[in-house]
Order: structure tokens, then sequence, then C-alpha cells
């Protein structure tokens, strides 16, 4: 058996890496696993772009944890000199009563933040390439842009390493057993004993959590960039932020300002259910077809050839809520990751709330929307 650690990790992706370079900074002695070598294109922390938004229209409770985590992304930037969250403001667009509209302005309002509620007329005016129906409406906010993933994870897993982490990548948890105050770790090349252990492993956590907490879902989620039919200024970030549209009622199409000469789209959810260490991963033309549609009616200039296609997935609860905590039966295992395709944004915070509760501090955040049974 190898040395013991004050907290180990089980998945070094967005959560787990932040969790990694927020212990490690505190002192803590740290060891994180991966499965593969992170960055990497397996799981839910890729793909060139993910948008950070504080208006947030799925709960105005997320809205103090994501403005952190806004703060602790530009502090990291800061500290590593790496480019890792590029402010565009952002569109919530639907019709005034939709999910999207009415969820954002309930954050706006209830936080006092920034915002402007734009009519179809002014939208199409403001930021042509969208063309919106005669009833949309559209929440303008200045706080919101673009988090590159593969960055982020990189640059917590290097501030990790330097503050002395020990990153063991291509080797998965296997399982783990709690032992009175603290947990023994197995891998396939050796065993490890902990203090603490954090399972934020997205796709791979129910095989960690060995009896089943809470029911969770993984699915495939295409995502497409096409080449525009329009100049590709269009595209431009003072042009085109980053956009969330409900095209139809609680259905979901986003997309981000052109990066090089493509522009990256995807919807939100409906994908098919999947196994982690069985994805399809080749999109097909159909799910091709699926967005460019969607496309000709919202971001017409949009629509043209597709010149890249991926898939990541979703770990999502039933009621698409972030789940963290303790273990019910084993306080000394904390379970994170599991955050329904939109908690990258947050991640950067999520990882100073790990680190906290697993140094025995108490979180600045109510965390009771989150707990792990509710």
């Amino acid at each position: 058996m190898s040395e013991s650690y004050d907290v180990a990790i089980a998945g070094l992706g967005a959560m787990g890496s932040a969790a990694a370079y927020h212990l490690a900074r505190r002192g803590q002695r740290v060891i994180g696993f991966d499965r593969f070598a992170p960055p990497h294109d397996r799981g839910s922390s890729h793909g060139e772009s993910r948008i950070i938004r504080v208006a947030y229209f799925e709960d105005p409770r997320y809205v103090p944890l994501v403005k952190r985590a806004w703060e602790l992304w530009l502090e990291l930037e800061s500290e590593s000199g790496a480019d890792l969250l590029q402010s565009t403001g952002g569109l919530m667009i639907g019709p005034r009563e939709g999910v999207l509209v009415s969820g954002a302005l309930a954050s706006a309002s209830a936080h006092g933040l920034p915002h402007d509620l734009l009519d179809a007329e002014a939208l199409a005016a403001r930021f042509p390439a969208h063309r919106p129906n005669d009833d949309d409406v559209a929440v303008w906010e200045p706080q919101a842009g673009v988090l590159d993933p593969e960055a982020c994870v990189a640059t917590h897993l290097e501030g990790a390493r330097v503050a002395g982490a020990a990153l063991r990548f291509d080797e998965p948890v296997d399982g783990w057993q709690a032992n009175g105050a603290g947990v023994r770790i197995a891998t396939g090349r050796d065993s490890y004993r902990a203090r603490r252990l954090i399972l934020a492993a997205g796709s791979w956590l129910p095989r960690l959590l060995r009896e089943p907490l809470f029911p969770l879902e993984i699915t495939r989620q295409p995502l497409v960039w096409f080449a525009p039919t329009v100049p590709i200024e269009a595209f431009d970030a003072e042009r085109f932020p980053i956009f969330i549209r409900e095209h139809e009622p609680g259905r979901f199409i986003y997309g981000f300002p052109r990066r090089a000469g493509r522009i990256k789209f995807a919807i939100h959810m409906e994908g098919e259910a999947t196994d982690p260490d069985q994805v399809r991963r080749a999109v097909s033309d159909d799910e091709v077809e699926k967005v460019r549609a969607i496309l000709r009616r919202c971001v017409p200039g949009a629509a043209g050839e597709c010149v890249d296609r991926a898939v990541c997935l979703y770990t999502s609860t039933r009621d698409q809520h972030f789940r963290l905590g303790p273990h019910p039966a084993h306080p000394q295992v904390l379970v994170a990751s599991c955050c329904s395709g939109h908690g990258f944004k947050f991640s950067s915070a999520i990882g100073e709330v790990l680190a906290d509760l697993a140094t025995g501090a108490r979180p600045a955040y109510d965390l009771n929307p989150f707990a792990l049974e509710r």
C-alpha cells in the first residue's frame, strides 16, 4: 500500500481538477486519479467552449455560486497567465413567458443583476444574425461569456501540481472502502489511503457509488461546428455573443461567437442514453441536419457546411439540479460532478466548496438545494 494522503480525488475533469487545485494550495496532501489523461475528449470537459452566464434561468439560487465562479476564473487567469474566459455578454431568447426568459428575468430580479429586455425588433436590430419570431424577446446580460474547457482543466491541474498534488493519469479508481475515519482507494496499479475521498468521476460516478444514492442518466450530446453562408465577421463576439434560445416550448439550442472560421452550436439535452465506455462517438449526418434545421429558422446565416463534429456526455439528475455533498453513510466521502449538462461554468467555485467540505471549513453558500438526499 502506498503512502497516506489528506484527500484523494477520483476524476480530474472540471470538478476534480478544481478541487485538487484549491486543496493543494491550502497545503493539503492531495492525490488525484483519472482513467484518461486530462484534459481529454472522453467525458464532459472538452469541445473548445463552454458558456458562463449569471442571470441563471434554472434557479436564482445558483447565482451566488456562479458569481463566485466568475471571480475565481479571473483570479486563475491572473495567476497563471492563461486565457480562460472571454467576456461577450449573453442573450437568452424566447417567448416572454417561456422557461428560459422568465427564469433569467427571475434571477436578474432576485439578485439585482444588470440586464436589458429586448423585443424582437430590437433584438434583430442589435444582433442581426438572429431571426426572432414576432413574439420572442431576449434578456441581454453583460456578465456572460465563453470558457475554454480544455485550458481551464489544464490550468487547474498545473496549479495543483505546482502546489504539490500527486496526479495519476491513466489510472482509474476501481473501488474504495471506508475504514474508520479514512478511506482505502484501490486502482489497477496500487492501493492508497486518505482521510477524505472526493468522487468527481462524471459519467463514471455511478460505478463508484457502489450502491445507488439517486438516479442518474448518462446521455450522449452532439456538438456541431458550421462554416457560415455570410461573412464570418457577422459572428464576431460584439455582434454575436453567446446565446441560448428556446426555439420550441422547453427545447433549447445554444451557440458561441466564431472561433477562427467556424461557429459552434449544440442542442441542450435531448441526447440518447449511453454507457460512458461504449459511447457512439461518430456524429451522423442526420444529427448534423437536426441542428442545421433549427439554425435555418433561428440563425440562418450560420446554417452552412458542417466543418467539425464531436460528442460530449451529460450526467443528469432527474430534476436537472446538482447533487453535491457528503455520502450519507460515509461522511469522509464527498460526492460531486453530476451537473446535468450545465455545471462546467461552476467548477472553479465548486472546487473551492469541495476544498471547504474536505477540510472542515463552512462553505459560503447554501448547499441545501444540491443535497444528495432531498
